[in-house]
């Protein structure tokens, strides 16, 4: 049984969905063990209080660099004996002392196509104002591998949607979120969890 650490800033929605395929059966050989806020106040500590997961809060604003933030993180995460780290809604980007401990051990949900609406800057409503300026017609979410670079790791699952002429970015984000990222975010968890991820020359291939 792996061990799940999932780290959180916000409202954890899909913490939540994570909770919810687990308790449900659908993320085998997988347990959430710790969730990790940024934030104090977030209301994923709540989610995860109210289904006996517990927590620790490490908060950015208490660290003047990145760099000592990631080691602190990094330290929590070696404490609690993580064998995946689960990106969810996670707004700080980790120092590389972090993704070189945990090669293709944390994964990130993006709420976008990648390559396309991803790297710095692109996060939240942001990205889906990017989409709708642009004009496409389909967007999504990426459930990726993360590394040094910002949504730059190798893709293990992605899941569309249209993209509507009367589409805000809120609404946008509300149908990516419920059909791609609640969906796929479990699936590739699972799918770590029962070791069916293979990296061969830097890409993910997933064994279903």
């Amino acid at each position: 049984m792996k061990n799940i650490v999932v780290l959180v800033s916000g409202g954890g929605t899909n913490l939540q969905a994570l909770i919810d395929a687990e308790n449900s059966g659908n993320i085998k050989n997988g347990k959430i063990t710790c969730v990790i806020s940024s934030n104090p106040d977030a209301y994923a500590l709540k989610r995860a209080e109210n289904n006996n997961i517990p927590t620790r809060v490490i908060p950015r604003k208490e660290y003047s660099s990145s760099v000592d933030y990631s080691k602190a993180i990094l330290n929590a995460l070696n404490e609690e004996k993580a064998d995946l780290i689960v990106l969810a809604g996670f707004m700080t980007i980790l120092d590389k002392c972090v993704t070189e401990a945990y090669p293709y051990k944390i994964i990130n949900v993006h709420p976008a196509l990648i390559p396309s609406f991803c790297g710095e800057g692109f996060y939240g409503l942001k990205v889906h104002e990017a989409v709708l300026d642009y004009g496409v017609k389909l967007s999504g979410a990426t459930i990726h591998f993360v590394n040094e670079k910002a949504d730059a790791g190798a893709i293990i699952l992605q899941g569309t949607v249209n993209v509507l002429h009367d589409d805000t970015p809120e609404i946008l984000q509300k149908r990516i979120m419920e059909n791609v990222e609640w969906k796929l975010l479990p699936k590739a968890v699972s799918l770590f969890c029962q070791d069916k991820i293979d990296i061969i020359n830097g890409k993910a291939f997933v064994r279903e």
